[in-house]
């Protein structure tokens, strides 16, 4: 059994080739009862400031699971800062018992720190970096993936920067453009229902905003961008091996 969270198809490509139907994180948490029981059970997410999505941390906190083998796999982009030692920690806080966590790297859809256009051409190897981690699901390997002081330095001198900024601050990062057409597209690839089309335009509702970027990026008018400067507000990015409808299907509230 294998849960995943996704906003532009990377987590969701890496869930796939470890189990064939992976279930949405989104789309579960909408139910009352959140109990499961199987041989192994994975969580694939992405990292956003080194750490799972607050949808992700809420169902592992919400969610009873019954196995003799829970994983793991986090993706990132750029820097991990850690994320497999603030995962573990997560599960400790959660009273889940975790035997593996890896980090695979993947195109980083941060638009603010990276230019699309100049991502989808870095080969980071993905599938080599896959190969190893189904080896070791496989195999039942118990481990947590390397973490250096490097790192966790990374992920203090981010926490350091956040405590400067407004607690909202991401809640406040999206704007909708003019050149927004009402095509509804936004409201169905949102996990939280935070973005809805309203007199024939999106409208952004801060508060539970998960910053996955799922509807900046699944635009087609590119009329969903930031209130901060972006790399390249012309490049948008989805996984290539991921169509539009999945996406809609891991995350539409509607």
């Amino acid at each position: 059994m294998v849960f995943y969270f996704t906003g532009t198809g990377n987590s969701l490509y890496i869930a796939k080739q470890i189990e064939k139907e992976p279930v949405s994180i989104p789309q579960v948490m909408r139910q009352e009862h959140l109990e499961y029981r199987a041989d192994a059970i994975g969580i694939v997410a992405p990292v956003y400031g080194h750490e799972v999505p607050a949808m992700v941390r809420d169902f592992l906190k919400r969610a009873v699971f019954h196995t003799d083998y829970f994983y793991m796999i986090l993706t990132y982009g750029n820097r991990h800062g850690g994320a497999s030692e603030l995962a573990a920690r997560l599960c400790a806080d959660c009273g889940i018992p975790v035997s593996y966590i890896n980090v695979i790297m993947m195109v980083d859809n941060w638009l603010p720190g990276f230019d699309m256009e100049e991502q989808k051409k870095i080969d980071k190897h993905v599938d080599e970096q896959l190969a190893a981690i189904l080896a070791d699901l496989k195999a039942r390997r118990k481990m947590i993936s390397e973490v250096t002081e490097e790192d966790r330095e990374a992920h203090r001198q981010f926490m350091q920067r956040m405590s400067q900024m407004p607690a909202d601050a991401w809640q406040n990062l999206l704007r909708v453009a003019d050149s927004c057409v009402g095509c509804g597209i936004c409201e169905k690839v949102c996990p939280t229902d935070s973005i809805y089309v309203v007199d024939g335009k999106a409208m952004h509702i801060p508060g539970n905003c998960q910053t996955c970027l799922a509807c900046a990026h699944a635009c087609p008018q590119k009329a969903i961008g930031l209130t901060v400067p972006e790399k390249n507000p012309g490049a948008r990015y989805r996984n290539p091996h991921i169509a539009l409808e999945e996406i809609i299907r891991a995350n539409s509230q509607i």
